[in-house]
C-alpha cells in the first residue's frame, strides 16, 4: 500500500486528525489525516483510493473495536473527527460528480429527542464508507423525513432514539414512512432500542453498535450493484 494511505489509515484509526492535535501521544507532531489527505490527493492518488484503501478499512476497524468493547465513544470520536479531517478534502469530488457515492443515506434523531451522539457517529460512519450523508439533526418529525426522501429520490433512512419516551415517535414515523413509501428501508438504533422493537414496528434493520449500520448499507449496496 501506498506509505502515505498507510499513515492515514493509522491516523483515522487512533484519531490522529492533524498535526496540531496532541493525540495519541506517540504521533505527536507528525502530519495527521488532514494533512495526508491532502497530500495523497496532490500525489496524484484518486479520492475513491483514498476512501476504499485508507477511510473505510480505518472506520471499519475501529467499528469492529467499539462493537467489542475494545474502544469506547471517546475514542470512536476521536477517530470520527480524523475521518471528517479527511472528507473535508475528498467531499468536494463528490460534490461535483467527479467521483461516485455508494448511495444517499438520510439520518435523524426523532422528534422530541434532542440527544444526538449516537446519530452523529453512525453519520460519520456511514460518510466514511463512502454514502452521502443527508442529516436531519434532532428532533426531526416525519415531515421533515418525508422533505428529504422527496428531494433525494432512492435514500435510505435512518432513525435515533435515546429516550423510551420517543420510541413512540419513532414508530409513528416508521409506519408513516412506509405507508407513503413501501419499498424505502429504514434503519433504526438507539440506547432504548432492541431487535424486537425494530421488528415490531415494521423497520427493516436494527444495530446496537454503528458498524452494523455501515455493514448493512454494503450489503444493500452490493446487492443493488447485481440486480
Amino acid at each position: 500500500m501506498n506509505d502515505i494511505l498507510q499513515k492515514l489509515r493509522q491516523c483515522v484509526e487512533f484519531g490522529k486528525i492533524d498535526k496540531a492535535c496532541p493525540y495519541p501521544p506517540n504521533l505527536k507532531d507528525q502530519d495527521g489525516a488532514n494533512e495526508l489527505t491532502k497530500k495523497a490527493l496532490e500525489n496524484g492518488i484518486k479520492p475513491t483510493e483514498i476512501l476504499e484503501n485508507a477511510l473505510i478499512p480505518a472506520m471499519t476497524i475501529v467499528g469492529n473495536k467499539f462493537s467489542r468493547n475494545e474502544i469506547f465513544v471517546p475514542q470512536m470520536l476521536m477517530s470520527a473527527k480524523a475521518m471528517h479531517g479527511a472528507m473535508v478534502h475528498i467531499r468536494p469530488y463528490f460534490q461535483s460528480g467527479e467521483t461516485k457515492r455508494k448511495g444517499k443515506f438520510i439520518i435523524g434523531t426523532v422528534a422530541g429527542d434532542l440527544h444526538d451522539i449516537g446519530k452523529n457517529l453512525v453519520a460519520m460512519m456511514v460518510e466514511g464508507g463512502g454514502w452521502e450523508v443527508i442529516d436531519l439533526g434532532v428532533d426531526a418529525g416525519t415531515e421533515k423525513f418525508i422533505r428529504a426522501i422527496d428531494e433525494n429520490p432512492g435514500s435510505i433512512v435512518g432513525l435515533s432514539a435515546l429516550l423510551t419516551t420517543t420510541m413512540e415517535n419513532m414508530k409513528k414515523t416508521v409506519i408513516d414512512l412506509k405507508t407513503n413509501y413501501p419499498s424505502l428501508k429504514i434503519l433504526v438504533g438507539g440506547a432504548p432500542v432492541t431487535q424486537e422493537y425494530c421488528e415490531k414496528i415494521g423497520a427493516d434493520f436494527y444495530s446496537p453498535d454503528p458498524q452494523g449500520a455501515v455493514n448493512y448499507l454494503r450489503n444493500l449496496a452490493l446487492h443493488r450493484l447485481t440486480l
